[in-house]
């Protein structure tokens, strides 16, 4: 503490954390323990001071964290290729293991080639930063991630944002501007909703324009392509498609998916790529068995889906006013931040940890509760789940909760 007094450095963390803390904006770490051994035949859960909860917040959707195939192919993954890459992908970092990873990932999305990244917000960040400048002009739907804004913005691009998932707003922006991409997500991380992927798509080819889909929290789990276009490839309605392993995959890692052109300029020009120590090929190897295991067992999707519509029903007939996701991803909007932080302590008492989100992840008035739900929560988690926000709903007087807000 005596180093932060005095110093302009010092002065200003303290102002920042203290500004933070009033507004119950400050961030904490929560070092969570889990079982020692891998347990498929339980529900999500960890232990935090003493205490055991049932995990709602977490985006390992089908459950792969845990499965004992899986553990076994990070185990095998390190006995072959150790437990480190052992420099960039340019030097020897680059193997095999990383290689069929990419070939695979080409395979099921039908693009000709993709770069593997260690995570989601570096691939975003990267693929932006190093694909435009400012002689572009980059269209970005109202609610995409975080990384995907910082990447634009140190870009240079002319970058412009048009109102969620809202075809006319962003039609209005490409018939004004030269416009050399749109940008959106799959299914949006904080809404849970999914985005009009057929008709951007039309109205980027109409201009001319690459369409980039970030798909971290739909690869695995909703393929928002095939929804909205029966049997057709991602690669026929996408220019981009950037992915993610830590969620549905329930590992690390992220890769980008285009032509063999766009990899071989990104290979050749983005410094977080040429710089960096290459994702271990053990991790590859482990993304790659995720991948083939998902592929293997659709009624682990089938399970999830069974969930999400066990617990919009219950919530339904409780009254609780979801925001009317079909997804994994199931916000309730509290609006005011102390009030989603009070409802968020009070299910934790009750043994329950869903995530309380706050500005700046989302608008000021959107404060939230962001339930997630995977295939390998039980029907009897799900239903305590529900009693228990109904319970604390009733028992916390908020007040009137704001309307959405405009995007």
């Amino acid at each position: 503490m005596s180093l932060l007094l005095g110093s302009k450095l010092g002065e200003k963390i303290l102002a920042r954390q203290q500004a933070l803390a009033e507004q119950g904006l400050l961030r904490q770490r929560k070092a969570l323990a889990t079982d020692a051994c891998v347990k498929t035949d339980t529900d999500p859960q960890f232990h935090f001071e003493g205490q055991t909860y049932l995990n709602f917040s977490s985006n390992d959707y089908l459950g792969l964290t845990r499965a004992p195939e899986l553990v076994e192919a990070l185990h095998c993954g390190a006995k072959q290729y150790g437990v480190g890459s052992g420099a960039s992908p340019l030097v020897t970092g680059y193997s095999e293991a990383h290689l069929a990873l990419e070939t695979k990932l080409c395979q099921i999305t039908g693009f000709e080639a993709a770069l593997l990244f260690s995570s989601g917000f570096s691939a975003n960040t990267t693929l932006c930063k190093t694909l435009f400048d400012k002689q572009d002009v980059v269209l970005a739907d109202k609610l995409v991630h975080a990384s995907i804004i910082d990447g634009l913005r140190d870009s240079g691009a002319d970058f412009k944002r048009f109102l969620h998932n809202s075809t006319e707003s962003a039609a209005r922006l490409l018939a004004k501007n030269t416009v050399s991409a749109l940008i959106t997500e799959s299914v949006f991380s904080m809404d849970g909703d999914i985005a009009p992927i057929l008709a951007l798509s039309a109205l980027c080819r109409a201009h001319n324009a690459w369409l980039i889909v970030d798909d971290a929290h739909g690869f695995g789990v909703v393929d928002a392509v095939s929804a909205q276009v029966e049997s057709t490839p991602a690669s026929n309605l996408i220019d981009i498609q950037i992915v993610t392993f830590g969620k549905a995959l329930g590992c690390q890692g992220a890769a980008i998916l285009g032509s063999r052109q766009l990899v071989e300029f990104l290979v050749s020009n983005a410094r977080e790529y040429i710089y960096s120590t290459a994702l271990s090929p053990a991790n590859a190897a482990l993304a790659l068995a995720a991948v083939e295991y998902s592929e293997a067992h659709p009624e682990l999707r089938q399970k999830l889906q069974s969930n999400i519509s066990l617990f919009k029903q219950l919530c339904f007939d409780a009254a609780i006013p979801l925001l009317g996701s079909d997804t994994a991803i199931q916000p309730l909007i509290i609006g005011d931040t102390a009030h989603t932080l009070l409802v968020a302590e009070k299910l934790k008492a009750l043994g329950i940890w869903v995530g309380a989100i706050r500005p700046p992840t989302v608008p000021i008035g959107s404060a939230r509760l962001r339930i997630t739900l995977s295939a390998s929560h039980s029907e009897a988690a799900i239903r305590r789940c529900v009693n228990g926000i109904a319970q604390v709903l009733a028992e916390v007087a908020l007040p009137r909760m704001s309307e959405r807000p405009e995007r």
